[in-house]
Protein backbone atom coordinates (compact mmCIF):
# COMPACT_ATOMS: atom_id res chain seq x y z
CA UNK A 1 0.00 0.00 0.00
CA UNK A 2 1.15 3.38 -0.65
CA UNK A 3 0.61 6.07 1.52
CA UNK A 4 3.19 8.40 -0.18
CA UNK A 5 0.92 11.22 1.09
CA UNK A 6 -32.53 8.84 -26.11
CA UNK A 7 -30.50 9.60 -29.43
CA UNK A 8 -28.03 12.27 -29.71
CA UNK A 9 -28.98 15.28 -31.81
CA UNK A 10 -26.60 16.71 -34.11
CA UNK A 11 -23.03 17.81 -32.98
CA UNK A 12 -23.26 21.60 -32.08
CA UNK A 13 -19.83 23.76 -33.05
CA UNK A 14 -18.14 24.34 -29.61
CA UNK A 15 -18.47 27.47 -28.30
CA UNK A 16 -15.09 29.48 -28.48
CA UNK A 17 -13.50 30.76 -24.92
CA UNK A 18 -13.20 34.17 -26.69
CA UNK A 19 -17.21 34.38 -26.75
CA UNK A 20 -17.70 33.23 -23.45
CA UNK A 21 -17.70 36.52 -20.75
CA UNK A 22 -16.23 35.23 -17.84
CA UNK A 23 -15.97 37.17 -14.20
CA UNK A 24 -12.63 38.81 -13.70
CA UNK A 25 -10.04 38.11 -10.62
CA UNK A 26 -10.65 40.63 -7.90
CA UNK A 27 -8.08 42.87 -7.73
CA UNK A 28 -6.73 42.18 -3.99
CA UNK A 29 -4.84 38.97 -2.63
CA UNK A 30 -8.56 37.69 -1.27
CA UNK A 31 -9.46 34.14 -0.64
CA UNK A 32 -12.04 34.66 -2.82
CA UNK A 33 -9.29 34.56 -5.65
CA UNK A 34 -7.02 31.54 -6.94
CA UNK A 35 -3.91 30.30 -4.75
CA UNK A 36 -2.41 30.43 -8.45
CA UNK A 37 -3.29 33.66 -9.00
CA UNK A 38 -2.13 35.13 -5.76
CA UNK A 39 0.80 32.92 -5.97
CA UNK A 40 0.04 31.55 -2.63
CA UNK A 41 2.31 28.73 -1.24
CA UNK A 42 -0.68 26.73 -1.08
CA UNK A 43 -0.67 26.40 -5.34
CA UNK A 44 1.78 23.99 -5.09
CA UNK A 45 0.36 20.44 -3.99
CA UNK A 46 3.78 19.37 -2.82
CA UNK A 47 3.29 22.22 -0.06
CA UNK A 48 0.09 21.39 0.58
CA UNK A 49 1.18 17.43 1.71
CA UNK A 50 3.69 18.67 3.60
CA UNK A 51 1.52 21.53 5.36
CA UNK A 52 -1.03 18.28 6.18
CA UNK A 53 1.81 15.86 6.89
CA UNK A 54 3.75 18.78 9.21
CA UNK A 55 0.18 18.62 11.96
CA UNK A 56 0.83 16.47 15.69
CA UNK A 57 -1.42 13.63 15.15
CA UNK A 58 0.02 11.64 17.55
CA UNK A 59 -2.63 11.67 19.87
CA UNK A 60 -4.84 9.68 17.41
CA UNK A 61 -5.43 6.43 16.46
CA UNK A 62 -2.44 5.02 14.13
CA UNK A 63 -0.92 8.83 14.60
CA UNK A 64 -2.82 9.84 11.73
CA UNK A 65 -1.17 7.57 9.32
CA UNK A 66 -4.28 6.23 6.71
CA UNK A 67 -2.09 3.18 5.04
CA UNK A 68 -1.56 1.98 8.94
CA UNK A 69 -5.60 2.39 9.34
CA UNK A 70 -6.74 0.62 6.39
CA UNK A 71 -3.99 -2.71 7.63
CA UNK A 72 -5.69 -2.29 10.91
CA UNK A 73 -8.66 -2.99 9.45
CA UNK A 74 -7.84 -6.01 7.29
CA UNK A 75 -7.11 -3.40 4.11
CA UNK A 76 -2.82 -4.82 3.98
CA UNK A 77 -3.49 -4.67 0.10
CA UNK A 78 -5.39 -1.35 -1.00
CA UNK A 79 -6.29 -1.64 -4.57
CA UNK A 80 -9.43 -1.35 -7.24
CA UNK A 81 -12.32 -3.00 -7.69
CA UNK A 82 -14.54 -3.24 -10.90
CA UNK A 83 -14.08 -0.20 -12.75
CA UNK A 84 -16.85 1.71 -13.20
CA UNK A 85 -16.87 5.32 -13.66
CA UNK A 86 -14.48 7.57 -15.78
CA UNK A 87 -14.78 10.92 -13.85
CA UNK A 88 -12.87 13.66 -17.05
CA UNK A 89 -12.01 16.63 -15.49
CA UNK A 90 -12.09 18.74 -18.56
CA UNK A 91 -10.02 22.13 -17.15
CA UNK A 92 -9.79 24.58 -14.40
CA UNK A 93 -11.37 27.38 -15.92
CA UNK A 94 -14.33 28.46 -14.01
CA UNK A 95 -16.79 31.41 -13.82
CA UNK A 96 -16.47 31.38 -10.04
CA UNK A 97 -13.91 31.48 -7.35
CA UNK A 98 -15.17 29.30 -4.25
CA UNK A 99 -14.05 29.55 -0.76
CA UNK A 100 -14.02 25.83 -0.83
CA UNK A 101 -13.17 24.91 -4.23
CA UNK A 102 -10.46 21.69 -4.09
CA UNK A 103 -10.09 22.58 -7.92
CA UNK A 104 -8.42 25.77 -7.30
CA UNK A 105 -10.73 26.57 -10.45
CA UNK A 106 -11.21 30.32 -11.64
CA UNK A 107 -11.60 32.42 -14.26
CA UNK A 108 -7.73 32.97 -14.26
CA UNK A 109 -7.21 28.97 -14.41
CA UNK A 110 -6.80 28.53 -18.23
CA UNK A 111 -5.97 24.57 -18.23
CA UNK A 112 -8.30 22.99 -20.89
CA UNK A 113 -8.77 19.66 -22.04
CA UNK A 114 -7.89 19.43 -25.65
CA UNK A 115 -9.81 17.39 -28.16
CA UNK A 116 -7.02 15.22 -28.76
CA UNK A 117 -7.13 14.04 -25.02
CA UNK A 118 -11.13 13.94 -25.23
CA UNK A 119 -10.67 11.80 -28.09
CA UNK A 120 -7.85 9.88 -26.23
CA UNK A 121 -10.55 9.42 -23.13
CA UNK A 122 -13.17 7.72 -25.51
CA UNK A 123 -10.79 5.12 -26.90
CA UNK A 124 -9.70 3.92 -23.76
CA UNK A 125 -14.09 4.04 -22.58
CA UNK A 126 -14.53 1.60 -25.58
CA UNK A 127 -11.87 -0.50 -23.89
CA UNK A 128 -14.20 -1.01 -20.99
CA UNK A 129 -17.75 -2.05 -19.21
CA UNK A 130 -17.52 1.42 -17.47
CA UNK A 131 -21.60 2.39 -17.59
CA UNK A 132 -20.85 6.29 -16.50
CA UNK A 133 -18.98 9.08 -17.53
CA UNK A 134 -18.82 12.04 -15.04
CA UNK A 135 -17.63 15.16 -16.20
CA UNK A 136 -15.93 17.66 -14.01
CA UNK A 137 -13.81 21.20 -14.10
CA UNK A 138 -13.81 24.15 -13.09
CA UNK A 139 -17.09 24.81 -15.03
CA UNK A 140 -16.67 21.54 -17.52
CA UNK A 141 -19.33 23.50 -19.69
CA UNK A 142 -16.75 25.85 -20.63
CA UNK A 143 -14.30 23.11 -22.30
CA UNK A 144 -15.11 24.11 -25.69
CA UNK A 145 -15.39 20.27 -26.62
CA UNK A 146 -17.90 20.13 -23.53
CA UNK A 147 -20.96 19.57 -26.12
CA UNK A 148 -18.94 16.87 -27.73
CA UNK A 149 -17.80 14.58 -25.50
CA UNK A 150 -21.06 14.22 -24.11
CA UNK A 151 -22.67 13.50 -27.34
CA UNK A 152 -19.87 10.84 -27.44
CA UNK A 153 -20.53 9.10 -24.71
CA UNK A 154 -24.32 9.70 -25.37
CA UNK A 155 -23.93 7.56 -28.39
CA UNK A 156 -22.28 4.88 -26.88
CA UNK A 157 -24.74 4.18 -24.58
CA UNK A 158 -22.97 5.37 -21.58
CA UNK A 159 -24.41 7.86 -18.32
CA UNK A 160 -22.99 10.84 -18.17
CA UNK A 161 -23.10 13.59 -15.51
CA UNK A 162 -22.33 17.17 -15.26
CA UNK A 163 -20.99 18.68 -12.11
CA UNK A 164 -22.81 21.76 -12.61
CA UNK A 165 -22.21 25.22 -10.52
CA UNK A 166 -25.56 26.63 -11.92
CA UNK A 167 -24.30 29.97 -12.30
CA UNK A 168 -22.07 28.98 -15.37
CA UNK A 169 -25.92 28.33 -16.97
CA UNK A 170 -26.71 32.13 -17.65
CA UNK A 171 -23.47 33.15 -19.46
CA UNK A 172 -23.49 33.95 -22.90
CA UNK A 173 -23.48 30.64 -24.98
CA UNK A 174 -24.81 28.99 -22.24
CA UNK A 175 -28.10 29.80 -21.92
CA UNK A 176 -29.66 26.80 -24.46
CA UNK A 177 -27.71 24.25 -22.38
CA UNK A 178 -30.79 23.40 -19.83
CA UNK A 179 -32.70 22.43 -22.77
CA UNK A 180 -29.65 20.46 -24.54
CA UNK A 181 -29.00 18.50 -21.35
CA UNK A 182 -33.13 17.29 -21.23
CA UNK A 183 -32.59 16.33 -24.88
CA UNK A 184 -29.47 14.54 -24.13
CA UNK A 185 -30.81 12.56 -21.01
CA UNK A 186 -27.62 13.77 -18.71
CA UNK A 187 -27.91 14.20 -15.41
CA UNK A 188 -27.10 17.16 -13.43
CA UNK A 189 -24.93 17.59 -10.07
CA UNK A 190 -25.59 21.00 -8.94
CA UNK A 191 -23.69 22.16 -6.53
CA UNK A 192 -25.23 24.45 -4.17
CA UNK A 193 -23.76 24.86 -0.19
CA UNK A 194 -27.23 25.48 1.18
CA UNK A 195 -30.64 25.77 0.69
CA UNK A 196 -30.80 29.51 2.51
CA UNK A 197 -29.36 32.22 1.17
CA UNK A 198 -27.17 33.26 3.54
CA UNK A 199 -24.50 30.25 4.16
CA UNK A 200 -24.83 29.74 0.07
CA UNK A 201 -23.49 33.01 -0.82
CA UNK A 202 -20.83 33.00 2.46
CA UNK A 203 -19.55 30.32 0.53
CA UNK A 204 -20.02 31.11 -3.33
CA UNK A 205 -19.86 34.63 -3.26
CA UNK A 206 -23.00 37.51 -2.87
CA UNK A 207 -25.38 36.68 -5.81
CA UNK A 208 -25.10 33.05 -6.08
CA UNK A 209 -28.10 31.79 -4.46
CA UNK A 210 -30.43 34.36 -6.23
CA UNK A 211 -28.58 33.13 -9.33
CA UNK A 212 -28.87 29.65 -8.76
CA UNK A 213 -32.51 29.86 -7.34
CA UNK A 214 -33.02 30.89 -10.95
CA UNK A 215 -31.39 28.63 -12.99
CA UNK A 216 -33.01 25.73 -10.75
CA UNK A 217 -36.71 27.13 -12.06
CA UNK A 218 -35.20 27.04 -15.60
CA UNK A 219 -34.12 23.04 -15.21
CA UNK A 220 -37.82 22.44 -13.39
CA UNK A 221 -39.08 23.90 -16.47
CA UNK A 222 -37.67 22.10 -18.37
CA UNK A 223 -38.67 18.78 -16.91
CA UNK A 224 -35.65 18.07 -14.32
CA UNK A 225 -35.69 17.22 -10.92
CA UNK A 226 -39.85 15.88 -11.42
CA UNK A 227 -38.66 12.17 -10.86
CA UNK A 228 -37.77 11.69 -14.92
CA UNK A 229 -34.52 9.02 -14.78
CA UNK A 230 -33.45 10.62 -18.03
CA UNK A 231 -33.48 14.36 -16.47
CA UNK A 232 -32.25 13.87 -13.14
CA UNK A 233 -31.39 16.72 -10.56
CA UNK A 234 -29.22 16.36 -7.98
CA UNK A 235 -28.13 18.62 -5.43
CA UNK A 236 -24.41 18.81 -3.95
CA UNK A 237 -23.65 19.95 -0.27
CA UNK A 238 -20.86 20.76 1.41
CA UNK A 239 -20.74 21.73 4.67
CA UNK A 240 -19.56 25.96 5.59
CA UNK A 241 -17.69 25.26 8.56
CA UNK A 242 -15.15 23.18 9.83
CA UNK A 243 -17.39 20.02 10.49
CA UNK A 244 -18.44 16.89 9.09
CA UNK A 245 -21.81 16.50 6.61
CA UNK A 246 -25.16 15.90 8.23
CA UNK A 247 -27.25 12.91 8.08
CA UNK A 248 -27.80 12.99 3.96
CA UNK A 249 -31.35 11.24 4.44
CA UNK A 250 -32.50 13.64 6.85
CA UNK A 251 -31.24 16.69 5.09
CA UNK A 252 -32.57 15.74 1.77
CA UNK A 253 -36.19 15.76 3.20
CA UNK A 254 -35.18 19.52 4.50
CA UNK A 255 -34.26 20.74 1.68
CA UNK A 256 -37.15 19.71 -0.37
CA UNK A 257 -39.16 21.28 1.93
CA UNK A 258 -37.49 24.51 2.10
CA UNK A 259 -37.08 24.85 -1.93
CA UNK A 260 -40.44 23.87 -2.68
CA UNK A 261 -42.26 26.05 -0.02
CA UNK A 262 -39.70 29.30 -0.74
CA UNK A 263 -39.09 28.64 -4.48
CA UNK A 264 -41.38 25.99 -6.04
CA UNK A 265 -38.64 23.97 -6.60
CA UNK A 266 -38.30 20.59 -6.99
CA UNK A 267 -35.01 18.19 -7.40
CA UNK A 268 -34.81 14.55 -7.28
CA UNK A 269 -31.81 13.88 -4.63
CA UNK A 270 -29.57 15.13 -2.19
CA UNK A 271 -25.85 14.26 -1.75
CA UNK A 272 -24.11 15.86 0.46
CA UNK A 273 -19.67 15.68 1.13
CA UNK A 274 -17.27 16.54 3.69
CA UNK A 275 -14.88 19.14 3.02
CA UNK A 276 -11.64 17.72 1.78
CA UNK A 277 -8.34 19.37 3.75
CA UNK A 278 -6.81 20.53 0.20
CA UNK A 279 -6.57 23.72 -1.75
CA UNK A 280 -8.44 26.61 -0.89
CA UNK A 281 -10.20 25.15 1.72
CA UNK A 282 -7.39 24.01 3.52
CA UNK A 283 -5.93 27.80 3.12
CA UNK A 284 -9.01 28.61 5.10
CA UNK A 285 -8.91 25.98 7.53
CA UNK A 286 -5.29 27.21 8.17
CA UNK A 287 -6.35 31.54 8.53
CA UNK A 288 -9.13 30.65 11.26
CA UNK A 289 -7.09 28.07 13.30
CA UNK A 290 -9.10 24.99 12.16
CA UNK A 291 -6.55 22.94 10.68
CA UNK A 292 -5.79 21.23 14.10
CA UNK A 293 -9.23 20.32 15.25
CA UNK A 294 -10.31 19.51 11.86
CA UNK A 295 -7.81 16.59 10.92
CA UNK A 296 -8.58 15.13 14.08
CA UNK A 297 -11.90 15.12 13.81
CA UNK A 298 -11.21 13.34 10.74
CA UNK A 299 -9.24 10.75 11.60
CA UNK A 300 -11.07 10.21 15.18
CA UNK A 301 -14.17 9.73 12.81
CA UNK A 302 -13.06 7.04 10.68
CA UNK A 303 -15.62 4.52 9.90
CA UNK A 304 -14.48 1.11 8.53
CA UNK A 305 -17.28 0.40 7.16
CA UNK A 306 -16.80 3.12 4.11
CA UNK A 307 -13.62 1.62 2.61
CA UNK A 308 -15.60 -0.89 0.79
CA UNK A 309 -17.26 2.10 -1.86
CA UNK A 310 -14.69 4.47 -1.57
CA UNK A 311 -14.81 6.07 -4.97
CA UNK A 312 -10.84 5.33 -5.79
CA UNK A 313 -11.97 1.83 -5.73
CA UNK A 314 -14.14 2.32 -8.89
CA UNK A 315 -13.58 5.10 -10.61
CA UNK A 316 -11.07 6.53 -12.44
CA UNK A 317 -9.93 10.15 -12.89
CA UNK A 318 -8.60 11.74 -15.75
CA UNK A 319 -7.09 15.18 -15.35
CA UNK A 320 -7.24 18.00 -18.03
CA UNK A 321 -4.04 16.78 -19.70
CA UNK A 322 -4.70 13.42 -19.15
CA UNK A 323 -2.23 12.27 -16.53
CA UNK A 324 -4.51 9.31 -14.63
CA UNK A 325 -5.38 9.48 -10.60
CA UNK A 326 -6.98 7.42 -8.54
CA UNK A 327 -9.28 10.33 -7.40
CA UNK A 328 -10.13 13.65 -7.91
CA UNK A 329 -8.55 14.57 -4.36
CA UNK A 330 -5.13 12.86 -5.61
CA UNK A 331 -5.63 14.16 -8.76
CA UNK A 332 -5.62 18.12 -7.26
CA UNK A 333 -2.73 16.94 -5.18
CA UNK A 334 -0.95 15.61 -8.11
CA UNK A 335 -0.54 12.30 -7.02
CA UNK A 336 -0.62 9.84 -10.08
CA UNK A 337 -1.18 7.00 -10.28
CA UNK A 338 1.34 4.28 -9.83
CA UNK A 339 1.26 0.80 -11.52
CA UNK A 340 3.27 -2.17 -10.39
CA UNK A 341 6.89 -1.09 -12.11
CA UNK A 342 6.85 2.57 -11.10
CA UNK A 343 4.65 3.62 -14.19
CA UNK A 344 2.82 6.63 -14.23
CA UNK A 345 0.68 6.22 -17.51
CA UNK A 346 -1.07 8.81 -19.60
CA UNK A 347 -4.85 8.38 -21.11
CA UNK A 348 -3.52 7.52 -24.40
CA UNK A 349 -1.53 4.62 -22.95
CA UNK A 350 -4.83 3.51 -21.27
CA UNK A 351 -4.22 -0.17 -19.66
CA UNK A 352 -7.27 -1.82 -18.30
CA UNK A 353 -5.09 -4.49 -17.50
CA UNK A 354 -2.51 -3.03 -15.76
CA UNK A 355 -4.85 -0.71 -14.18
CA UNK A 356 -6.40 -3.22 -12.08
CA UNK A 357 -3.33 -4.11 -10.32
CA UNK A 358 -2.01 -1.50 -8.97
CA UNK A 359 -2.38 -0.41 -5.30
CA UNK A 360 -4.32 3.03 -4.75
CA UNK A 361 -2.41 5.86 -3.30
CA UNK A 362 -3.05 7.52 -0.40
CA UNK A 363 -2.27 9.75 2.38
CA UNK A 364 -3.77 11.97 5.41
CA UNK A 365 -6.60 13.41 3.33
CA UNK A 366 -8.25 10.46 2.82
CA UNK A 367 -9.64 10.56 6.02
CA UNK A 368 -12.05 13.40 5.03
CA UNK A 369 -13.62 9.95 2.42
CA UNK A 370 -13.86 7.74 5.17
CA UNK A 371 -15.12 10.11 8.12
CA UNK A 372 -18.55 9.54 9.81
CA UNK A 373 -20.84 8.52 6.75
CA UNK A 374 -18.12 8.62 4.75
CA UNK A 375 -18.02 10.91 1.29
CA UNK A 376 -17.37 10.24 -2.51
CA UNK A 377 -18.46 11.71 -5.80
CA UNK A 378 -21.67 9.86 -5.06
CA UNK A 379 -22.29 11.27 -1.36
CA UNK A 380 -22.19 9.14 1.72
CA UNK A 381 -20.94 5.59 1.23
CA UNK A 382 -22.23 4.30 4.73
Amino acid sequence: MMDSISEATQPIEPTPLATVRLDNPESGPKSTTSLKWRHSPLASAEYQIATLNAIDLSQTPHQGNFAETLSVHNWRQFGPAKLEIFQINVGKLCNMTCRHCHVDAGPDRREIMDRDTIDACLRALDQTEVHTVDITGGAPELNPHFRYLVEQCVLRGKHVIDRCNLTVLLLPGMQDLPEWFAAHGVELVCSLPHYRQRNTDAQRGDGTFEKSIEVLQRLNTVGYGQGDPKRRLTLMSNPVGAFLSSNQAKLEQEWKTGLQKNFGISFDRLITLNNMPISRYLEWLEQSGNLQSYLELLVNAFNPATVSGLMCRSTLSISWDGRLFDCDFNQMLDLEIQLPQGERPHIRDFNPEMLARREIVTGRHCFGCTAGAGSSCGGTIA
